[in-house]
């Protein structure tokens, strides 16, 4: 039986806790402790849950470094704590969005320095540049953008982005943090001996998602189609065609917990993950989904302007990660939705308030 200590960072968030919980139950020897500064919409409504599992909680913020000395040494951290939306800082100061990103990350690797243990870092398929992912090839074909027939280049293809797709240019602030805490990342793996992989993850679904436009929008199209109220297809020209793989965050789960247990094996390793062109959808064919499950339809609006951030198409080339592993995800996007539909049908009276309309 597991006596290990795992500290999973953004332990009271969405994949933080779902992560935590996993752990517990799979080990239930091991201490596991969610770590959390309870900034996000939500995160209190998992306190309850994160102590039913059994997982301990300590409130704390990365950007302190005395908050995780407090913790003491782990065997395992699994860094989940992030601003993550591509849209912060456009429209104010980035000082919470660096500090957390880059800042809290670096504090999280000098704690591993001084106290040994390894590191699961949960990065971004935002590392990728903007401008060359709006320059992929892409028509309409039914309700979505797919790459042109035949077309491929450095790192793309119909597969989707790989790891080798080129990182020149502009990814956004929160990209960039992500991308520059990868880099410490493997400075440490390098100059100290720690071990550490690096996921570059997708767009991560699944019930406890408090979903906003700007993170978590499958979440957020299920609830409009529960608890009311319009959505709109944005940017592009609001046609809704806009492609993203999904990956439900259990089997994200699955993936780490394989790569935990094995790390000296994939030490230094940075993977793309995602659910892949099998588990992508448009906003269109995600509508459909809501509508099917839920049965009914709301009213969805068009606002053709694109942000700065917006992109049209990105859908992950897992091929590495399942070379390596065998990893891949189990869970198609109409279980996504059926999943996310149950969650809030089940809590709605703790939901909502903070998902509704």
């Amino acid at each position: 039986m597991s006596t290990r200590r795992i500290l999973i960072t953004g332990g009271a968030g969405f994949v933080g806790s779902t992560l935590a919980l996993s752990f517990k139950r799979d080990e239930p020897g091991a201490e596991v402790i969610a770590f959390d500064n309870l900034r996000r919409r939500g995160s209190e409504v998992t306190l309850s849950r994160l102590r039913a599992g059994g997982v301990s909680f300590v409130h704390g913020d990365v950007r302190n470094r005395e908050d995780l000395e407090a913790v003491g040494a782990v065997d395992l951290l699994v860094e989940c704590s992030a601003e993550p939306s591509v849209h912060a800082g456009y429209d104010g100061s980035p000082d919470y969005l660096v500090h957390t990103n880059l800042l809290g990350l670096i504090h999280c690797l000098e704690h591993l320095r001084r106290t040994g243990g390894d590191l699961v870092f949960l990065s971004t398929s935002r590392v990728y540049p903007i401008a060359s992912l709006r320059a992929l090839p892409l028509v309409p074909e039914g309700d979505r953008l797919v790459i042109t027939e035949g077309a491929s280049g450095p790192g793309w293809s119909r597969a989707g982005i790989d790891e080798h797709f080129p990182l020149e240019g502009g990814r956004s602030l929160y990209g960039a943090t992500k991308l520059s805490g990868e880099l410490m990342i493997r400075e440490y793996v390098e100059m100290y001996g720690m071990k550490a992989v690096i996921n570059r993850c997708g767009v991560l679904a699944g019930p406890w998602q408090m979903g906003k436009v700007d993170q978590g929008f499958a979440v957020l199209w299920v609830a409009r189609h529960v608890y009311g109220g319009e959505l709109a297809y944005m940017g592009f020209g609001g046609e809704g065609r806009q492609v993203r793989d999904l990956l439900h965050v259990d089997d994200l789960y699955e993936l780490v917990r394989l790569q935990a247990a094995d790390l000296g094996r994939h030490n230094g390793a940075v993977y793309n993950v995602g659910g892949g062109p099998e588990v992508s959808v448009s906003l269109r064919e995600l509508t459909r989904w809501c509508e099917q499950v839920s049965g009914r339809s709301v009213p969805i609006t068009r606002r053709p302007e694109t942000r700065p951030a917006d992109i049209p198409y990105y859908v992950s080339d897992c091929s590495r990660v399942r070379e390596v592993t065998g990893w891949k995800p189990t869970r198609p996007a109409g279980r996504i939705v059926e999943d996310i539909h149950r969650w809030l049908i089940e809590h709605r009276a703790a939901l909502e308030p903070i998902l509704g309309a």
